[in-house]
């Protein structure tokens, strides 16, 4: 099966938030998943790569979202056997082609479009992984009328409040 990660999935398993311990574990779990045996989808231009890179340590440490991100890059991002790339098109205004025009998504996160626009242009139409970004739950119904399937690691994540 064929996957995106929500960068959030990495910040939440390198326990960089304050998600709550059971979406801590529940990361890890889906993390490491995802390593024994499923297809991570990434961009051949690396938007998704760098983004990764602003969030997580290439050392591979502490975290394991820092692991992961290691594996992704050694092992994963030019592997078939881990790792599909899509190719994304830019507007003139840089915006991705394949995410959806629509109003009910005008406010949607413009860092997490790369994520849409790549599981729309991927063939199998893969899920988002989301660990604790509201953003998803949100735009969740708008999203999903445009085809855009999610996997929500955490949903009590979605209706606690955030600590201050």
């Amino acid at each position: 099966m064929h996957y995106l990660i929500d960068t959030n999935v990495l910040v939440v398993a390198n326990a960089k938030s304050d998600a709550s311990p059971a979406c801590v574990l529940a990361t890890l779990e889906r993390l490491e998943r995802l390593v024994a045996g499923e297809i991570l989808v990434l961009d051949d231009a690396e938007h998704i790569l760098t983004e990764y890179a602003r969030h997580c340590n290439y050392s591979g440490q502490p975290g394991a979202g820092d692991q992961f991100y290691r594996w992704v890059r050694e092992q994963a991002a030019y592997n078939p056997q881990h790792c599909e790339q899509v190719a994304l098109e830019l507007d003139e205004d840089g915006s991705f082609v394949a995410f959806p025009n629509a109003t009910e998504l005008a406010s949607f996160d413009l860092s997490d479009r790369k994520f849409v626009a790549a599981a729309l242009t991927h063939e199998a139409n893969p899920p988002v992984v989301n660990a604790a970004d509201k953003d998803w739950h949100e735009h969740h119904a708008a999203l999903t009328h445009h085809g855009v399937r999610i996997e929500f690691l955490c949903p009590a994540e979605m209706t606690r409040p955030r600590s201050a």
